[in-house]
């Protein structure tokens, strides 16, 4: 323990940062996309996406300080407010030009929702590029240039944005042979205010999808793993794998910390 709080003492705030996410802690940031790229991906491999503070009736703080402790020094995950807050604060860090906007989540709803997903945008040498690494569901892993009608292929997966008057930006993803919406947003700036509301429903509101039972995801390098209540599985690509159904207790603390790696 006191090894650890000496090294601690040494490591700066991104050099922790790194070492979480599977990087080393002397990593240069550098400003291209494929740097980003790094980032966004080993952030998904190593992060999940969980709602287990809500379930326990803990309180989510939006608040950077306490995202940090949480995430990187307390070896946790999060939801899309607390992941890609951390991934906005992480990237200032490093010198890029990031803001974050609200995003509506389309993929399966018949209505567009409200705006209760948040985003991360990084504008790049005049480009602007999304990044999100707050979905628990089949999602990009690398940044998305905006760029309308662009075709943009990434493992295996293959996205484009359209541009809609209502929407505003809205993104793809080709589905068994079809385009089907994902998500939609706006660019303009929005201030760590804003998430508190729609960040509060998600957490408190009774028809929130987000209270009800476990929904945890992390990526691996050719699928992804889930739980979903009490329903554990494994997918390679698209397909599934591997799955066990009516989990206990005990065995979902044992997921939580050898598939999920939450301390």
């Amino acid at each position: 323990m006191m090894i650890q709080t000496f090294r601690r003492c040494f490591m700066t705030k991104l050099s922790e940062f790194f070492v979480r996410i599977g990087l080393p802690a002397d990593t240069t940031a550098e400003r291209s996309v494929e740097f980003l790229g790094q980032v966004q991906e080993a952030c998904v491999l190593t992060i999940p996406y969980e709602n287990l503070d809500i379930l326990a009736g803990r309180a989510i703080s939006l608040d950077g300080g306490d995202l940090y402790r949480k995430i990187v020094t307390g070896h946790r995950g999060g939801y899309c407010f607390e992941l890609n807050a951390l991934l906005h604060h992480m990237l200032a860090e490093m010198g890029f030009s990031v803001k974050s906007c609200l995003a509506r989540f389309l993929r399966g709803e018949s209505e567009p929702p409200f705006r209760r997903h948040r985003i991360v945008i990084v504008t790049l040498d005049g480009f602007d590029y999304l990044m999100d690494i707050g979905v628990g569901q089949i999602a990009p892993r690398f940044p998305l240039k905006l760029a309308e009608g662009e075709i943009q292929e990434q493992n295996g997966e293959t996205y484009r944005f359209m541009r809609d008057e209502e929407l505003g930006w809205v993104l793809e993803d080709l589905h068994h042979g079809k385009w089907r919406r994902y998500i939609s947003f706006t660019t303009e700036r929005q201030y760590e205010v804003d998430f508190t509301v729609p960040s509060f429903w998600c957490e408190a509101h009774p028809e929130s999808p987000f209270n009800k039972a476990p929904m945890l995801a992390i990526k691996t390098k050719n699928g992804r793993k889930t739980i979903d209540g009490r329903t554990y599985k494994e997918f390679c690509v698209d397909e599934l794998t591997h799955m066990e159904e009516d989990l206990t207790d005990a065995r979902l603390e044992e997921l939580y910390k050898t598939e999920f790696g939450i301390q």
